[in-house]
């Protein structure tokens, strides 16, 4: 078959994905669009709606806000940015709705920049495999799990200790998606509704505390918050120097990672273009939601000075502050298990991927076969253990005190540029010179959306570029950059970075 004939086959003039032979255009519910057994699509709203609580919903929200604050400087620029960082992922919840109901099948972004980048041939799709194989680790969610499991169960907190529970988590986690797979979706859905509700119930006892409710007060003897008592205590302090908001910013878009995961596994989703425009924004938004009020419920009971001051994650102070310190214990089990199901969702939409990859041919040849069944167990666990294997890797092989951030490093680079690209992407689906592949999905996202995704994506290259040379190199070296102006040999003058110890030095000039 020439190269010509097969790429007519594969996409044909109106754009027909892989082996199908079904234009998603034709399909009002989009399961012709992949073919495969009636019996595979399990996924109803509720557990595609799970899919990505479970994935946005992790630890962020128990500890970022103080991060948050710390860079905005005020109570008011930090709820600023939870509203805009809130606008941003329903942004992109749009556009990845409009490319899953263009290409309702299994494997995200690999069928998005497959589809838009055809040439090199596969180049594309194997990029995204190797992002996959890191991206698609669960050993920075298992390493959280381990600490606050152990101080959950009042344990030693030690590195072999921490990375014993991320091993044993990791495991179960295999065997509830890989050989008890309708009873890991049970549980993945089951831990989604679990972690809602708490954080629904601590926005709650946040404005009833807020009202006066008789009980719950803050205790006499930690300090009153006065977040909201004036205007001027409610903005003071805020910054305004790009660097402090870009920063707040960040951390805020990460806090709503994951708006995409149901994407991942739409092969397996009841009538999957339905469901997609349903679950993904009811999902985002209702997460936009709750995490404002949890904010707020947080600068209702906990001082700034504390929130800034304090060693301790913003919610254990928050349960300090009303119910005393004994709830310590509670809530590390609580995150302990909000950790769980990220990790469960996680790997249940990433072996979906490995699948896809090897459906396509893309892995090596005898590979194929193996990686892409879902037998014995009607889930593809080939894929599920070799994304076991690299998350155990990943847990034993780094430093113990750079484990975290070293994996949460590589991962955010991958990502960045894998959102550049499909924004990108989507702006090019819609100019002239791609106007032959009538690219006209069920559903639209407004096209401002697209340009500014593609510029936040394309400016967090440059600030996770920053973040690594200028705070977590020299974090990790034990020096500090030193801004040198110095002459050249040919008379020019230029600026030079040198490495100046610890001892001398605290941050770049």
């Amino acid at each position: 078959m020439s190269d010509s004939t097969e790429e007519d086959r594969l996409w044909g003039e109106n754009p027909q994905y892989g082996s199908v032979l079904v234009s998603p255009l034709e399909a009002t519910s989009g399961e012709s669009f992949d073919k495969v057994p009636r019996a595979r699509r399990q996924l109803g709203l509720a557990s595609a709606t799970f899919l990505i609580f479970n994935r946005v919903i992790g630890t962020g929200i128990f500890a970022t806000p103080s991060v948050i604050l710390l860079s905005s400087g005020s109570v008011g620029i930090a709820l600023l940015m939870w509203v805009l960082g809130a606008v941003i992922a329903i942004a992109g919840t749009t556009v990845y709705v409009e490319l899953g109901t263009g290409l309702p099948r299994s494997g995200g972004e690999k069928n998005y920049l497959e589809y838009i980048y055809r040439r090199p041939k596969f180049m594309a799709s194997c990029i995204y495999g190797v992002y996959t194989l890191i991206g698609g680790s669960n050993a920075p969610n298992a390493l959280v799990f381990g600490e606050y499991t152990l101080n959950a169960l009042a344990l030693p907190l030690t590195p072999f200790n921490t990375r014993l529970t991320a091993l044993l988590v990791l495991t179960f986690s295999l065997l509830m998606i890989g050989v008890l797979s309708k009873s890991g979706i049970r549980l993945i859905n089951t831990l989604g509704t679990f972690k809602f509700g708490i954080l629904v119930g601590i926005a709650a006892l946040g404005l009833l505390s807020l009202a006066g409710v008789p009980g719950l007060g803050v205790r006499p003897e930690y300090e009153q918050p006065r977040n909201f008592a004036s205007w001027e205590a409610f903005w003071g302090g805020s910054r305004r120097d790009a660097n402090s908001l870009v920063t707040a910013l960040y951390n805020v878009i990460w806090s709503f990672i994951g708006y995409s995961n149901a994407n991942y596994a739409l092969s397996e989703v009841k009538d999957p273009v339905r469901t997609i425009k349903r679950a993904a924004p009811f999902a985002i938004l209702s997460v936009a939601a709750v995490y404002m009020l949890v904010n707020i419920a947080y600068f209702g009971v906990v001082s700034k000075a504390d929130i800034l001051g304090s060693r301790q994650i913003v919610a254990a102070l928050f349960f300090r502050n009303l119910f005393g310190p004994a709830t310590e214990r509670a809530l590390s089990a609580c995150i302990a298990l909000s950790s769980l199901g990220n990790i469960l969702s996680v790997l249940f939409t990433q072996g979906r991927v490995i699948q896809e990859l090897a459906r396509e041919g893309i892995l090596p040849s005898p590979l194929n076969t193996f990686f892409a069944t879902n037998k014995p167990f009607g889930a593809p666990l080939a894929g599920l253990t070799v994304l076991y294997f690299i998350s155990v890797v990943l847990v034993v092989a780094p430093p113990p005190g750079d484990a975290y951030t070293f994996l949460l490093s590589v991962s955010s680079y991958a990502l960045t540029l894998i959102n550049t690209l499909v924004s990108f992407g989507l702006l090019l689906l819609h100019t002239p010179a791609y106007r032959p592949w009538a690219w006209d999905p069920p559903f639209r996202a407004p096209r401002a959306v697209a340009h500014v995704l593609f510029a936040l994506a394309a400016s967090q290259l440059g600030v996770l570029y920053w973040a690594v040379w200028v705070v977590w190199l020299p974090r990790r070296g034990g020096y500090a950059l030193k801004r040198e102006w110095r002459v050249q040999e040919d008379g020019v003058s230029r600026f030079v970075f040198v490495r100046v110890p610890k001892a001398a030095g605290t941050e770049a000039e």
